[in-house]
C-alpha cells in the first residue's frame, strides 16, 4: 500500500489517502512524527501501529484535558475517554495518568467523601453509594467514611434547617421532607426522631 496524501484537517487530525482513497482520520503529530512519507509504503501491520499510536496519543491528551478541571476517579476518566477511544488506549491514558500521579482514587474518595458528607449532608449509605458508583473499592470507602463518622441525626437536622422547617407545619410537607431524607439514605428511625423533636417546638 502507498500513502498518496495526507491532508490536515480540525482538531490536529489529518486525513490519510491510501492508494490514491481516503483510508481514516489520524492524529497529524503522530503522523509526522512516525517515519512514514506521503509515496512511501506501508504495510497492514505498520497501519494498524500507527492508528493505535494515534488513538493512545489521543486518549492521554483528553486525560490531561479532562483532569485539568477536575479530579477524577480511575473508573470515571475511563469511561469518559471510552467515548471517544477504544478500550486499549482509555486504558493506556489511564495507567500514564496514574503513573505521573494525577489520578489517585484514595486521595480522590477522601476529597469526595468529605464533601458528600459535610457540604451536601449525604447519609454514609447514601456517600458510599455514590463512592463506589465512581469506581472506588468498598472497602476503601467504608473506611474512609469510617474516619469521617458523620452524626446522623445532626446532618438530618442541619437539612431540615435550610431546606424543610417550614415545611414540617403541615403533613404534606412533613411526607416531602421525609421522602427527600430518605432518597439520601438516611434511615426512618434517624428522621422521625429528628422530625419529632421540631414538632415538639411547633406545638
Amino acid at each position: 500500500m502507498i500513502i498518496t496524501d495526507v491532508v490536515p484537517k480540525r482538531k490536529r487530525l489529518s486525513a490519510l489517502y491510501i492508494d490514491g482513497e481516503f483510508a481514516l482520520k489520524i492524529d497529524t503529530e503522530t503522523f509526522l512524527s512516525s517515519r512514514f512519507k506521503i509515496g512511501g509504503e506501508i504495510t497492514d501491520e505498520e497501519l494498524k501501529e500507527l492508528i493505535d499510536a494515534s488513538n493512545e496519543k489521543r486518549a492521554k491528551e483528553k486525560a490531561l484535558w479532562l483532569i485539568s478541571y477536575r479530579d477524577h476517579s480511575k473508573k470515571e476518566l475511563s469511561e469518559k475517554l471510552r467515548r471517544d477511544s477504544d478500550d486499549e488506549a482509555a486504558h493506556k491514558a489511564v495507567e500514564r495518568m496514574e503513573e505521573l500521579g494525577l489520578i489517585d482514587d484514595e486521595k480522590y474518595a477522601r476529597r469526595y467523601a468529605e464533601e458528600l458528607i459535610n457540604v451536601k449532608h449525604l447519609s454514609v449509605r447514601g456517600a458510599r453509594y455514590k463512592l463506589t458508583e465512581k469506581g472506588i473499592d468498598r472497602e476503601l470507602a467504608d473506611e474512609i467514611l469510617e474516619e469521617l463518622d458523620p452524626d446522623p441525626r445532626e446532618h438530618i437536622a442541619t437539612i431540615i434547617e435550610r431546606k424543610y422547617k417550614k415545611a414540617l407545619t403541615d403533613e404534606k410537607g412533613k411526607r416531602r421532607a421525609v421522602a427527600a431524607l430518605q432518597r439520601m439514605g438516611y434511615s426512618w428511625s434517624d428522621i422521625n426522631a429528628v422530625i419529632g423533636e421540631y414538632e415538639e417546638e411547633i406545638i
